[in-house]
This record gives C-alpha cells, sequence and structure tokens, in this order.
C-alpha cells in the first residue's frame, strides 16, 4: 500500500491507542535497512513508521555531501515507491532534530513537503520530530508551537520531547544529563499539552522521559519508572478533561525488559523507537561472514579473492534478513502483530 495519508496515519494513532499496542518505529539509513522494515511489517501484517534522523539523512546522502535533508528525501522518496508492493500501512517520521538543526533539517523537508501539497499530492513525511528537550521548557514550547502550525497545515503530525533521554544515539548525547531531568514531570506534561493544544485540530506526539537512556545496557542496569507516564496523562486529564491525553513516544528502550515496554503501552505509548538493536542485527551477520570468508573476501598473498563472497550484495542480504527478524521481535514485543488497518 501506498505511504499513509493524515487520515490513515490519524486512524493508526488512534488504533494503537484504543487497543494498547505500539508501532515500532525504526531507524533507518539506507534502501537496504528499509526494506528489511517493509519485509518485517508484511511479514506479521502490522502498520508500522519508518524514521531518518539527521545523522541517517546526513549518510544517506553520502560522505561528500553530508546533507541530512537530501539523504532523508532519497529515502523517503525509495519507501514511498517500494511500499506500493506491501500490503501494510507505513508512515514516514523523522527523529531527533534539535533546534540548531531546525534550519537545516525540518525546514528544508517540510519545504518538500509544501511543494508536494501544492502539486496534489501527499506530504514527503507523515510527522516530524522536533527535540528541544535541551532548551528551557518554554522556549522549546515557542518553537514547538510554530513548527506545529506548519505541519498541521500540511497534514504533518509533529513529535516532541520535554525532559532528556540519557546517554548517546546517533550524534544525540545527554551522557552527562543531571538525575532529575531524565524524569519529565507532571507539570511540565499538563504545560506541554496546553501548548501544542492550542493549535486548533492539530495532532501531535509526545516523548516525555521515565529514565530512558539512549544506547546498549543489559536489562536492570537502564531504572525506567513508566508510572511516570500515568501520572502525567492523571494530571492532563484532571486539568483538561477526560478526552485530553497524549499519543506518548517510548526513547530509549535498549536494555528495557518486555514487562517495562508493555507497562508503557497501558499509559498511552503508540511508538517506540528502535535503533541500537536493530543497528546491531543488521552488523552481526556481516562479521560473521567475513569471518568465514576472510581468505575470500581478500586478496591474500597475491591470490584474487572470491568474488561470491566479496560481492556487497551477499553479506548485505543476510544484514537484511537479520534487521528484519529483530524487527519482528519488536513488533512482537509491542503487540503489533496482525494488526495493520488495510486500506
Amino acid at each position: 500500500m501506498p505511504v499513509v495519508d493524515y487520515k490513515k496515519y490519524c486512524q493508526m494513532l488512534d488504533n494503537a491507542k484504543k487497543n494498547k499496542f505500539a508501532y515500532p518505529a525504526i531507524n533507518v539509513t539506507s534502501e537496504a535497512t528499509a526494506n528489511a522494515v517493509l519485509s518485517a511489517l508484511a511479514e506479521l501484517k502490522s502498520d508500522g513508521i519508518i524514521q531518518v534522523s539527521t545523522g541517517g539523512g546526513e549518510f544517506a546522502s553520502g560522505q561528500s555531501l553530508k546533507d541530512a535533508a537530501l539523504g532523508a528525501m532519497s529515502i523517503a522518496q525509495h519507501v514511498h515507491l517500494v511500499a506500493e508492493k506491501y500490503d501494510i500501512n507505513v508512515a514516514l517520521h523523522t527523529d531527533h532534530c534539535p533546534a540548531k538543526k531546525v534550519d537545516s533539517f525540518l525546514k528544508p523537508l517540510i519545504e518538500e513537503s509544501r511543494k508536494r501539497v501544492a502539486a496534489g499530492m501527499k506530504p514527503l513525511f507523515n510527522s516530524h520530530m522536533f527535540d528541544g528537550s535541551e532548551l528551557p521548557l518554554k522556549e522549546n514550547m515557542d518553537i514547538a508551537v510554530d513548527l506545529l502550525k506548519q505541519c498541521n497545515e500540511l497534514g504533518i503530525i509533529l513529535e516532541v520531547e520535554a525532559g532528556v533521554v540519557g546517554g548517546e544515539e546517533d550524534g544525540v548525547n545527554n551522557e552527562g544529563a543531571p538525575a532529575e531531568k531524565l524524569y519529565t514531570t507532571p507539570a511540565d506534561m499538563v504545560e506541554v499539552y496546553k501548548r501544542l493544544s492550542s493549535v486548533e485540530g492539530a495532532r501531535f506526539m509526545f516523548a516525555a522521559t521515565f529514565g530512558n537512556v539512549h544506547g546498549v545496557y543489559k536489562p536492570g542496569n537502564v531504572k525506567l519508572r513508566p508510572i511516570i507516564l500515568k501520572e502525567g496523562q492523571d494530571a492532563v486529564r484532571e486539568k483538561f478533561g477526560a478526552d485530553a491525553s497524549f499519543y506518548l513516544v517510548f526513547h530509549g528502550g535498549s536494555g528495557s525488559s518486555l514487562a517495562e515496554i508493555r507497562e508503557t503501552l497501558e499509559y498511552g505509548v503508540i511508538k517506540m523507537n528502535v535503533d541500537t538493536d536493530t543497528q546491531y542485527a543488521f552488523t552481526r551477520p556481516m562479521v560473521d561472514h567475513f569471518f568465514k570468508n576472510y581468505d575470500g573476501v581478500l586478496k591474500v598473498e597475491g591470490e584474487v579473492g572470491n568474488k561470491k563472497v566479496y560481492d556487497p550484495r551477499n553479506y548485505l542480504k543476510k544484514a537484511e534478513t537479520s534487521m528484519k527478524e529483530r524487527v519482528k521481535q519488536a513488533i512482537l514485543d509491542l503487540r503489533g502483530e496482525g494488526k495493520t488497518l488495510g486500506r
């Protein structure tokens, strides 16, 4: 099916919230990694989200250009073309854009969508994330509200963050963040809802923090407090009425137990970012391939090697398959299997 339009994307998010499951939002950096996600979603009859970070966009544009917006456009166009051949719904999203990169990353992408919409097409991306968590909350929301207005005009959903996801991931480094910054307060959640809901008719997602840490950690090393999400949602409903609540996003999930992941689904998490684990899944079979075929991938002692094993397609197929299996695990963890909305 085609990449979704605004109406279908809203239906996807409503479906997840109502039925207490979440979509895996998988960071991709290439055609091969995007293909792995689409294949996994199709095999488990799950809808999902493919996302590109600033670092992923830079990589996709090539080392000579390092143009994050251009690379993101390239990946998005590939997904728009290939998704037509799959019988599931997929949304396109951009991940973690800090304030200093809004002008070089988000605004060119929004402008590209503006051109497409003016020509009668869907926007290039269905949603964008502005990460203003390093800013004071008022400044964070001032920028977010302006971006939300622009996105809403084009049928694009905005994701924001308040509080800090610890650790380091894809150029976003919060390893020295104070402990209290790792937990969004109910008061902050009320303020975020107040500011964003002032944009009439707009849809938005919120990455509240509850001890999340980017990177690789064994289960038990990350001190999550999912109950913070419930407390924040309760505060929002108390202030704005029973129908008021967030679409919540879970960042920094590596090392989280299945019980912790599933608990967040009870509190309104409808999207969980997955990157570190799929990076490893993509790389692991290539390492195995090179170790097992050392004298084939290298021209050792004047020999010619073995083209069948040093052809990149050989090991990249293995990498794509391995990543696909890890995405399938994420779908199952988030209770998303068999829940595609279809056309």
